[in-house]
């Protein structure tokens, strides 16, 4: 099937219009009509060649939401007219211990979403910047929020699971003092679904401006990370901090926040290498300093199912598909509250 995409032939060019195709749905298929896009940061870094193998042409897009419209035979999870979403995994080995375990984002096998191997045309896989997309069912996902809210349920599928994942494993909740550094697309998430968990949320920000728009999100303190006094006053409390910063900075001023026994958790990924902090902000509180990749499908869908409940879905601003050039200048300024989410149905 011939569908329209937004996409580029190479990383010097500009997003725009163009055809792409999608395979006929296999037995374990799901064909998705893609309603509404969420736009993230490494789309940016992907597209434009600032991480390293981008293969052309490139559609991005990993934070898909729409309607079903076809599903194999062998399909028993979805059917026709279902809501559902795609991330930013579309297939794994599905045999491995990582996979076993409900863990295929750190799969070796694991295929992204767009810019991952597949023996579909062109031999890479296409992203969410487009009308349609075929899935195995496997890496299909359930939404039950109301269907008003599908826009802004699409940034979900990777700012929500992003920090819900790592906020998850070391234990946010009532009882513990949280940080999140960063208050852009996947930080403002960060501080909704720590409240959710009931912890305790201290958000970090370089802007004063962002304080009240911090408090309003779920955060119940507020610190001016530039604020060396307001920073000190944080001094070895926090049992969590969750780093959502995109670009190079200071690691140490956070570390040096954290408990003993403490860990500051990076989901960032900035284009060039963060200064390696000093080891002894490490070993003479025996912190740790770790990483988190998105997701596994499992957990997923429980992300989903929480934020359904606890009625979280993220700050939104839709764009039309010809609005993708000036949306990554305004992203870049960090111009945006919070998210950026492409309306598919006007790329008819």
């Amino acid at each position: 099937m011939t569908i329209r995409a937004v996409g580029t032939p190479a990383a010097d060019q500009p997003l725009r219009p163009m055809d792409i195709t999608r395979r006929d749905t296999g037995p374990h298929d799901v064909r998705i009509q893609i309603v509404y896009c969420g736009i993230c940061h490494s789309d940016l870094h992907q597209v434009r060649s600032e991480w390293a193998g981008t293969l052309y042409p490139c559609v991005p897009g990993h934070e898909i939401v729409g309607r079903v419209t076809e599903v194999g035979a062998h399909v028993t999870s979805h059917k026709p007219g279902d809501l559902v979403g795609v991330g930013c995994i579309v297939d794994s080995c599905q045999h491995c211990p990582d996979c076993e375990e409900g863990l295929e984002n750190y799969c070796d096998g694991m295929v992204g979403t767009y810019n991952g191997p597949t023996a579909d045309a062109p031999g890479h896989t296409l992203g969410g910047y487009s009308q349609a997309i075929v899935v195995h069912e496997r890496f299909v996902l359930r939404i039950t929020h109301p269907e008003d809210q599908l826009a802004a349920v699409a940034p979900l599928l990777c700012a929500g699971i992003t920090t819900y994942s790592p906020l998850r494993h070391w234990g946010a909740g009532p009882g513990k003092k949280v940080g999140i550094v960063g208050i852009g697309g996947l930080g403002h998430m960060g501080v909704k679904l720590a409240h959710a968990m009931g912890a305790h949320v201290v958000a970090f920000t370089t802007s004063p401006a962002k304080v009240e728009a911090a408090r309003a999100l779920g955060a119940h303190e507020v610190v001016v990370s530039r604020n060396a006094e307001e920073m000190a006053a944080h001094a070895q409390s926090f049992d969590f901090i969750l780093n959502t910063v995109a670009a190079p900075h200071d690691l140490d001023a956070f570390l040096a926040l954290l408990k003993r026994d403490g860990t500051m958790t990076l989901v960032g990924a900035p284009a060039t290498p963060h200064p390696s902090p000093n080891v002894f902000n490490l070993i003479m509180r025996r912190r740790s300093l770790a990483g988190s990749l998105i997701g596994g499908i499992p957990e997923t869908q429980e992300m989903l199912d929480f934020c359904a409940r606890h009625g979280i879905t993220a700050e939104i601003e839709m764009i039309r598909p010809d609005q993708i050039e000036d949306a990554y200048e305004r992203m870049l300024k960090g111009d945006v509250k919070y998210r950026f989410v492409m309306d598919i149905a006007t790329m008819a």
